[in-house]
């Protein structure tokens, strides 16, 4: 066994990136969308409908996101006390995501670039179960098309063709236009007057959408009756959904590699303190012709602190034959 204290020019990090599939289907398109009447007739369902990848009275069904509509005038919902108008479910999820995103209880979202900005009282959210991706979303794979009465839409974000990176609050927004793998269709992809489809926040795994402009697209809107019964909105929403059959999303995450090169010259560890090399009474090297040549194989590498501590141990694939005649370097990759 031999030591050798490592210099700062022997550590270098690396950061990947790294995508993995977000539905528990694990493959990036989810074709198929089913509800639980359970959730929906629950206290939970006035708020918001969960969908699941199969049937939730099946093995291994599980939520895969959720779909809420907020308005700030509590239109679309029932009010909590027909004595005090507009405090409803509706309200109560615009408040969430308000003071969530925005961080500041009196603005309202806005959708859109500069020239072309709408700010509705109202707005879909599909938020991302947290078990499915990982730090984020990897905004250039989502991929949604919605069925209405006018046709389909299939929507992205605009990632691709955004120079700049923009946030709201302290959260990083695309906005939701129409095209595909983060790219929009031939004049931006929004609606004139109505602004864009939606925003995604990428590391909040959430998709707020726009039904103004989903509405002119493909007559999909919501309805903002007064004291309507809770749920109606987030079903309509899950049937464009349902009947447009395909909603595309990759998780990714940042893994920071630290990358420690371990060099041994010509001249060192070429001997062992195994008890067959050297021996245990003298100290002596057992065979005379080791004395001037010896051959040691190199097996594993230990990693130590100041205070001789093991900390990692890195084994080499095959034993590395080691002399006076060759020099030798190993790669060890710590991942954290």
């Amino acid at each position: 066994m031999g030591y050798k204290r490592l210099d700062a020019e022997d550590f270098v990090v690396s950061a990947d990136a790294v995508q993995s599939t977000a539905w528990s289907t694990n493959v990036k398109t989810l074709t198929t969308f089913f509800t639980s009447s359970v959730q929906a007739a629950g206290t939970s369902g006035n708020y918001y409908l969960s969908s699941y990848q199969s049937d939730p009275s099946t093995p291994g069904a599980a939520i895969q996101f959720d779909i809420a509509y907020g308005n700030v005038l509590g239109l679309g919902s029932e009010y909590f006390n027909s004595s005090f108008t507009n405090l409803s479910p509706s309200s109560t999820i615009y408040g969430q995501y308000r003071s969530m995103i925005l961080e500041d209880e009196n603005t309202n979202f806005q959708f859109g670039t500069d020239t072309n900005t709408y700010s509705p009282n109202d707005f879909w959210v599909l938020s991302i179960d947290r078990a499915r991706y990982k730090e984020k979303i990897f905004p250039q794979t989502f991929n949604l098309t919605l069925s209405g009465s006018g046709g389909s839409l299939n929507l992205t974000s605009n990632v691709n063709n955004t120079q700049i990176q923009t946030f709201l609050g302290s959260s990083r927004v695309l906005q939701i236009v129409s095209g595909s793998d983060g790219t929009a269709v031939a004049g931006g992809g929004e609606v004139a007057g109505s602004g864009s489809y939606g925003l995604l926040f990428p590391e909040l795994g959430t998709v707020l959408l726009n039904p103004s402009a989903i509405s002119q697209s493909i007559q999909i809107d919501s309805n903002k009756g007064l004291n309507l019964t809770n749920g109606t909105n987030q079903a309509t929403l899950y049937d464009a959904i349902n009947l447009g059959s395909s909603f595309s999303l990759n998780s990714e995450e940042t893994i920071t590699s630290d990358y420690v090169f371990i060099r041994s010259r010509n001249s060192e560890f070429n001997y062992s303190s195994n008890p067959s090399f050297i021996s245990g009474s003298t100290g002596e090297v057992i065979f005379e012709n080791f004395i001037n040549n010896p051959q040691v194989y190199m097996t594993t590498v230990g990693m130590y602190n100041d205070a001789n501590e093991l900390l990692a141990v890195a084994k080499l694939s095959r034993p590395l034959l080691k002399d006076f005649t060759k020099e030798s370097l190993v790669r060890v990759k710590l991942d954290f």
